[in-house]
This record gives structure tokens, sequence and C-alpha cells, in this order.
């Protein structure tokens, strides 16, 4: 894709700039796609989840929903993902190799006192980088967060149990036999696990079908691991709950009451932090921005607008 784009640029002088999409080489060599959208004051950088899909998601469920006076987002796409390098090396699939990159973004497109948008993975991101550049925040909004892997996996598995019997036992024979990519074991997820907990729209947008068919499996696997219930990857003891009163800027912690995060932890993950503020979407699950999209959306727009200009608004 990105070839094809440099052959219409070098040929047809299509600007690309003109698009407001900017190619970041990160220290290795590689290089990560962005775009920008909107010229308002407020700069918002999202970080898609994953680990491994691509950021389509995010870019349709964010359409027409700030205002470009108002706003610049700046849409990304982590190294591996769908619209940027995909190196075949897998000792670059690591959280801390992931931050730097973040903040090489951050200095290429010349952000400082911007906020930082992390959904799931995302957001694991996001917490990484507050705690170690934080200086360069003026917020965060962490987005079906985790506090750790382990509440995670505490959690999903008593989703788990609360599924019919008969979907727990098929689940558990081909797990038994590690069949993961099996395609009657991915619809049994599908059908009965992401319809309930991941997404609750029926049929899903075209472009969330798209994020999840242009997944880096190798990414999601090295770091993650088969799915959502078996955590094997290099990222199953991230744990942050200590961590959480050192992050100082305004934080918004939003999820979803039917998410695979467990909306107690979202609650407890915003008393942590000085600043947090906790928002949970009665009718969305992980992706509450598809499935509670206004409530979500309304709550992410004050709290921008609200830590942007707090005199002004509390008069």
């Amino acid at each position: 894709m990105k070839k094809l784009l440099f052959i219409f640029t070098l040929f047809f002088g299509f600007n690309l700039m003109a698009e407001n999409i900017q190619y970041v080489e990160l220290d290795n060599g590689y290089k990560v796609w962005t775009k920008r959208v909107g010229h308002g004051p407020i700069k918002v950088l999202t970080l898609h989840g994953g680990p491994g899909v691509s950021h389509e998601y995010l870019e349709d469920s964010f359409k027409n929903r700030f205002s470009e006076d108002e706003f610049e987002v700046i849409f990304y796409a982590q190294l591996g993902s769908f619209n940027s390098d995909q190196p075949d090396d897998l000792s670059l699939w690591a959280v801390d190799r992931f931050r730097e990159e973040v903040e090489k973004v951050r200095k290429a497109l010349e952000l400082d006192q911007f906020y930082i948008f992390g959904q799931s993975w995302g957001g694991m991101l996001a917490i990484e980088y507050a705690l170690k550049y934080q200086q360069h925040l003026r917020g965060l909004i962490l987005s079906n967060t985790p506090g750790s892997i382990q509440s995670y996996e505490t959690y999903i598995n008593q989703l788990r149990l609360k599924l019919p019997t008969e979907t727990q036992e098929q689940l558990r024979s081909y797990e038994e036999k590690k069949d993961f990519s099996n395609p009657d074991y991915q619809k049994l997820m599908i059908e009965e696990v992401y319809s309930r907990h991941v997404c609750r729209l029926n049929p899903w947008p075209e472009a969330l079908a798209l994020t999840f068919q242009h997944m880096n499996e190798k990414v999601y696997l090295t770091m993650q691991g088969p799915n959502e219930f078996i955590i094997s990857g290099n990222f199953k003891n991230w744990n942050r709950w200590d961590d959480f009163p050192k992050i100082s800027v305004p934080t918004l912690v939003i999820s979803g009451r039917h998410d695979t995060i467990n909306p107690a932890d979202s609650i407890k993950m915003a008393g942590l932090i000085p600043q947090g503020k906790a928002k949970i979407c009665e009718n969305g699950s992980h992706l509450s921005l598809y499935d509670d999209a206004d409530n979500y959306f309304s709550a992410m727009l004050e709290f921008l607008r609200v830590s942007t200009h707090p005199l002004q608004s509390s008069q």
C-alpha cells in the first residue's frame, strides 16, 4: 500500500500532506503511518487496541464526533499494524519498545501538552507512556483498559462461567487440543463471547470487521496469546495497580457494563489516579465506542473540554 502511494506521488504529483498523512521513521528504520483530522487547538493522539489490529475501527467510530475547528485527532497505526511496516522480527513486539515508539511519533509530529486516547491494549500503552513521559501530556483517556493482566484474566474467566454449559465444554475441548485456529472454535468465540462482550451490534460495522481481518497475528500471539481467555504472551505479567497514583494529569477511565474489563476495576483505577474520573457505559461492551456510542463520546467530549478549560467550565 505504501509503495503504491509513493508511486502515485512520484508520477502523478499527489501530495500526501494534503490528506494530512505522514509516515514517521523510527530509530530502527521502519515506518509507521499517521493521519491528522481537524485543525483545532485540542490535540488527541489515538492508540488502537490489539496488539496487532489496525486503527480502522477508531477512525470509523470517531467520524463526525469531533469538531474540526475545536479538535485535531491523530490516528496512528502502530508498527506491525495494517497501514504501517510489518517486519518479521518477533523481538520488536514488546511493551517497552512500543512505548518508545509513541515518544518517537510525538516528537515527529511536534506534539506537546496533548491528550492520549488509548483503547484496550492501547490504554495499557498509554499508561506506560504516561508513567515515563507525562510532562508532555495534557490528559489521558483510558478506554476499556485493565489495571493488570491478572485482574483481566480473573474477570473474563468469571464471564466465561456464565456462558451456557455446553458452550463452555465445547470451548474447552478445542483448547485442550490447542486447536485455536479451528473454524468451529472461532465461530464459537464470535457467536458466544465476542457478541456478548466485545461488540454487541449485529451485524458488526464494516470497518470493525476489517480491523479484525487485518490483524497481524504474530504481534498478537507474541504479546497476548491465542485469544482473550488464554494469555500466554510476553505481557502476561503486566501490572500497574501500584503505579496509578503517579499519574498526575487529568484522566478519564471509560468502559462498558458488558465489557471484558471489570467495570469495578475501571472505577478503582480512576480512584487511584489523583485527577481520575470513571464513566461506565451501561449499554456498552469492550467496544462501547460502537455499541453505546452516544454516551461514550458525550463523556469523552465533556472530559476534553472541562480538562482543557476548567475555569470556563466551572462558571
